[in-house]
């Protein structure tokens, strides 16, 4: 449900690990500027402010959608677009001085290239755009016949599914936490399978519609992993700049692209014609039909604002690291909300899940850790040469 809106925060964290994997040939005085934060007491309450925005968005979300599906809702082109809609959320960070010209490192090697054209633009877009639509179409589909908790577990194979797709397209090494991550999540997916009794829980699903949900949810997951992969690719070898606002360009038009597609689906589908008698036929009432949706686009604006403020106030890493926070939450709270039942075997796949999720965190810590090294020896170094250089020239 999220990918649209953690987008960035994936990219982001992408491009620092492959610039932690590589070597610089030439040494970079910094030409444009980071933001350093001082560590005051507003800073804390924005971080906290932050932190809250990211996990209450995250889960909120999901359990309004299974709320939206559980009551009666039946469009699934309805649920993507509900996803994708709320992109304008962003425009606000266009008009921040200090972020137009912000690396995503402080020091970010330098590529002397002719820009790619209009066209070459327009179509990345398009392209990344028609995928992010179909990947929500997917997810929607997961969690129309999913329990809430199932379909969160699921959604965790996606780091999986990325570590995967970088070793192909990124290069990216498989160290050992990587390789253990993959193999965690793997049989964390793979245990859900097994779960005896999917229909026991409130939303009485049949063991056919599980399956349907179950597949879907994988293949949302694989194809949001794949995107990503395939966006850092962008960046690196057609872009080939990593700014703030190439970035955000990114963002809002895929997602303007994405969410036109939802609508023509919406429309295409003949879904548009059933959403009088649905919202009618809601459970829970008309305006809690109306509310339910609105709801699940306010609370993915939500995660973006705190998701987008944690990674400007700390960084990626600790704004991924937030977001894995979330991955227990909602499973509980479907439990509480919709009974879910949480059985001896949802409860090993949630462990390994949050196992692997801390085992690809702590990975990119350690990424980040040498990155961050590199540049402390790249600034030593050009400020040796900056010295030397004024000392022969006077």
């Amino acid at each position: 449900m999220k990918e649209a809106q953690e987008l960035q925060l994936h990219i982001m964290t992408q491009l620092e690990e492959k610039e932690a994997n590589s070597t610089t040939e030439h040494i970079n005085v910094p030409s444009q500027s980071t933001i350093t934060q001082p560590r005051n007491y507003g800073w804390w309450l924005r971080i906290s402010m932050y932190t809250l925005f990211l996990l209450s968005g995250q889960s909120i979300s999901v359990l309004l959608g299974r709320l939206y599906y559980d009551k009666g809702g039946k469009s699934k082109w309805l649920g993507t677009v509900v996803q994708l809609i709320g992109f304008p959320v962003l425009l606000p960070y266009y008009f921040i001085p200090s972020l137009k010209n912000l690396k995503i490192k402080n020091t970010a090697t330098t590529i002397h290239s002719k820009p790619p054209s209009t066209l070459v633009h327009v179509s990345v877009y398009v392209s990344l755009g028609l995928l992010l639509v179909a990947d929500c179409f997917l997810y929607s589909t997961g969690l129309m016949y999913l329990p809430a908790s199932t379909y969160s577990l699921i959604c965790a194979s996606q780091l999986a599914f990325n570590a995967f797709f970088s070793f192909f397209l990124n290069s990216q090494k498989f160290t050992p936490l990587i390789v253990n991550s993959l193999v965690l999540l793997t049989i964390s997916s793979i245990l859900l399978v097994f779960e005896t009794d999917p229909s026991s829980d409130s939303s009485k699903i049949s063991k056919g519609k599980y399956v349907i949900g179950f597949i879907c949810t994988i293949g949302a997951s694989a194809g949001n992993g794949f995107m990503l992969s395939l966006t850092q690719v962008v960046f690196q070898k057609v872009f080939k700049k990593e700014t703030f606002t190439a970035i955000m360009d990114m963002i809002i038009y895929q997602s303007m692209v994405a969410t036109l597609g939802a609508l023509v689906g919406l429309f295409a589908s003949g879904e548009w014609k059933g959403l009088k008698t649905e919202m009618e036929e809601f459970e829970l009432g008309k305006v809690s039909y109306i509310m339910t949706l609105v709801w699940i686009a306010l609370m993915w604006d939500v995660f973006t604002v705190g998701c987008v403020g944690l990674i400007f106030e700390v960084s990626s890493l600790f704004s991924n690291a937030i977001s894995v926070l979330g991955l227990p939450i909602v499973p509980v709270l479907a439990a509480i909300f919709f009974h879910d039942k949480i059985g001896g075997i949802k409860v090993i796949s949630m462990v390994l899940a949050i196992w692997g999720f801390v085992s690809y965190v702590y990975q990119q810590y350690l990424d980040d850790l040498k990155s961050k090294q590199h540049e402390d020896r790249n600034a030593n170094e050009a400020s040796n040469v900056s010295s030397l250089q004024e000392v022969n020239g006077s």
